[in-house]
């Protein structure tokens, strides 16, 4: 197997799916997904005998990589998830599986993970669903990611700003939504007043913005925000004037806080991964809930999975059911919890291809936007 040979994987092209700009557009209807994406109560799930998981004889793994998408930066990701390492060995070799090594590597971009995966350098990926639907001929999806509750889960963006700053809750949900977020610029703080004011913003209004988006394959940053737009406005994400592509939210929000965009497009829990930073390391003096608004929110969107590679040597069928479980037990830990504290990822659930028919049907809207 080709060894790799750095964590940071080289950015490939921007996906097909960037669309033309100012072609008249056939308008469609978004829904909000499928009856899964429902915030409720934690349903359990009857228990895995762990005793038929695993090869007949112990079996030695030389090397196990993992990837992960760079949402925030990389340096944060490996530094967050390095405990991961050794509670995947320890819960692997009661499989029977003695890992010599677990090797974390952050993608340069979303795409690179899904390459990766299919190209049999990564074993196991952690990427958002929209990554997955993109790269599913090249990987499995085994689990979906459970993650925390959010104190306001409204369509309305005013509601969001009414009642912040947003806090989580306890209440363990399979989706999220997407927020667009004016900052601190004049323009920025203009196109909050309107929001605030119950006003309609207007497509002109938007254009004029300068925005930060994430690449093709981000589910909260470009993908959920482009059918946002196509259903308020009937335009494309690629028909606003001034948009750029930042690297991960981290660089978005910096972006914002130093008035270089004036609106940015996040998860909806992702100005409470920045409050902290938004004063420490941007520079500002103000709260970010104070300088910041919500003036879009997309329909809910799956969470991340946990994706296995098709075509890693190392990737048995037994390996993946090991894999499988072994992250269950896992996130089932409060060790666990703490190494993905970072994606905010509260456990696992099992999960089949079928689970995210709605983020393939999102993916088909998107293609038929030309």
């Amino acid at each position: 197997m080709r060894r790799l040979a750095v964590s940071l994987f080289t950015s490939i092209a921007m996906a097909a799916l960037l669309l033309g700009c100012g072609k008249d557009t056939t308008e469609i209807t978004v829904d909000n997904g499928p009856d899964e994406l429902l915030q409720q109560p934690k349903v359990e799930v009857p228990a895995v005998d762990q005793t038929q998981i695993g090869p007949a004889e112990p079996k030695q793994i030389e090397k196990l990589i993992i990837g992960f998408v760079p949402s925030h930066e990389p340096d944060e990701i490996i530094k967050c998830t390095e405990p991961l390492k050794e509670l995947l060995i320890n819960e692997l070799v009661g499989f029977g599986y003695d890992v010599q090594e677990v090797e974390i590597v952050v993608g340069s971009s979303y795409e690179s993970v899904g390459e990766g995966l299919s190209a049999g350098t990564i074993d196991v990926g952690l990427i958002p669903a929209g990554t997955y639907v993109q790269f599913d001929d090249g990987c499995d999806v085994i689990l979906t990611a459970t993650r925390d509750g959010l104190s306001i889960d409204s369509p309305n963006a005013k509601d969001w700003n009414d009642n912040k700053p947003t806090s989580r809750t306890s209440n363990p949900i399979t989706y999220y939504r997407a927020l667009v977020i004016a900052g601190p610029s004049p323009a920025g703080r203009a196109i909050a007043e309107k929001v605030n004011a119950g006003e309609e913003i207007t497509w002109e209004e938007l254009d004029e913005l300068k925005w930060s988006i994430m690449d093709t394959t981000s589910p909260a940053g470009f993908v959920y925000p482009s059918l946002w737009i196509q259903s308020t406005y009937g335009k494309h994400i690629a028909d606003l004037t001034h948009a750029e592509v930042s690297d991960n939210y981290g660089t978005a929000f910096s972006k914002l806080a130093e008035e270089k965009v004036d609106v940015l497009v996040t998860y909806a829990d992702g100005r409470i991964d920045q409050a902290e930073k938004w004063n420490s390391a941007y520079g500002r003096t103000g709260s970010i809930w104070d300088e910041t608004d919500v003036i879009g929110v997309t329909d809910g969107i799956y969470n991340d999975t946990v994706c296995v590679s098709k075509y890693s040597p190392t990737m048995t069928d037994e390996l993946k059911k090991a894999v499988q479980q072994a992250f269950i037990n896992v996130g089932n830990t409060d060790a666990g919890k703490a190494a993905v504290e970072i994606y905010a990822h509260t456990g696992y659930m099992e999960a089949t291809s079928a689970d995210y028919d709605s983020e393939r049907a999102a993916q088909k809207m998107m293609m038929s936007l030309d």
